[in-house]
């Protein structure tokens, strides 16, 4: 009778050490859990708001954070349905982790790529001011108040601070940070050159303007020899993935060996880094440094 009282009271101990030590791990989880979610809202948050603030849009990015949740939650989960295998789901839920930091660089890229289209423009505009009688910071708001975005941001920016007290030279020089263009850094090169040492201003603007005309003209010519040839590369690149997708659900059974077993993660890891490196090859190939 004793024996079986004791033997029920170190039950009774094991099952309350062992409750106390599942919640204290779920609630050391749940504490590691929540502070990872809030450093990822945080550097999330953080770096949205820094790179649309940097090209002059202004929002809630709360919003675009609970859809990139969203987007982390179902785009795997359907994935997994799908296929139910869990090297697919991590593969994508690792490139879905990636897609902001691409999609901030693309956006950023073509904003560039936009304002210095805009710049020969300006640049006349400049200099059609400047012989009109006009000076240096009038011609600027000029081109300002006439040219579309994202030009008149960028030159917007300038004019403010140089209504602050800020030299031409010093706006310049800030402006090439923001805007680390090998175009526009050539052209405010020549301009503050000109200033230094008491040159035709409006004939240096005049031919830069000319400059970078015959240069984007260049580069348009460049980019149309070298479409067909990038064009072939994404599709060769994206051709063994549609393969994989259609054969997944053609021959499921067939395909499944090369996810799960270790000879088919070897051979698809391999098959990934060829596609990969023959991508990048392809890339510098047709990639001509202008």
């Amino acid at each position: 009778m004793i024996q079986d009282l004791i033997s029920t009271g170190l039950l009774a101990v094991i099952v309350l050490l062992t409750f106390i030590a599942v919640m204290g791990l779920v609630s050391s989880s749940g504490d590691w859990l929540q502070g990872l979610s809030a450093f990822y809202k945080q550097k999330f948050t953080k770096t949205a708001d820094n790179q649309l603030a940097d090209m002059f849009v202004f929002t809630d990015v709360s919003n675009l954070f609970w859809i990139n949740v969203l987007a982390l939650i179902l785009i795997p989960a359907l994935v997994h349905y799908a296929f139910n295998l869990w090297v697919v789901t991590w593969s994508v839920l690792g490139v879905l982790f990636v897609i902001p930091g691409v999609l901030w660089a693309s956006l950023r890229k073509k904003r560039l790529a936009k304002f210095e289209a805009q710049l020969p423009d300006a640049f006349i505009m400049l200099s059609s001011s400047l012989q009109s009688g006009a000076s240096l910071n009038m011609a600027l708001e000029t081109v300002t108040a006439q040219s579309p975005a994202p030009l008149n941001q960028e030159f917007g920016l300038l004019v403010k601070r140089m209504r602050l007290g800020v030299t031409l030279e010093d706006g310049l020089l800030e402006l090439e940070k923001r805007l680390p263009m090998q175009s526009f850094i050539m052209a405010s090169s020549a301009i503050r050159i000109s200033r230094e040492v008491g040159g035709n201003l409006v004939e240096t603007i005049n031919t830069m303007a000319k400059t970078l005309r015959r240069k984007k003209m260049m580069e348009g010519k460049i980019d149309s020899l070298t479409a067909q040839g990038k064009a072939q590369g994404t599709f060769m690149a994206l051709l063994p993935v549609i393969l994989a997708i259609l054969l997944s659900f053609i021959e499921p059974e067939a395909m499944r060996k090369l996810y799960t077993t270790t000879e088919g993660l070897i051979i698809l890891a391999i098959m990934v880094s060829m596609q990969v490196l023959g991508y990048v090859f392809i890339r510098k190939v047709t990639s001509i440094d202008t």
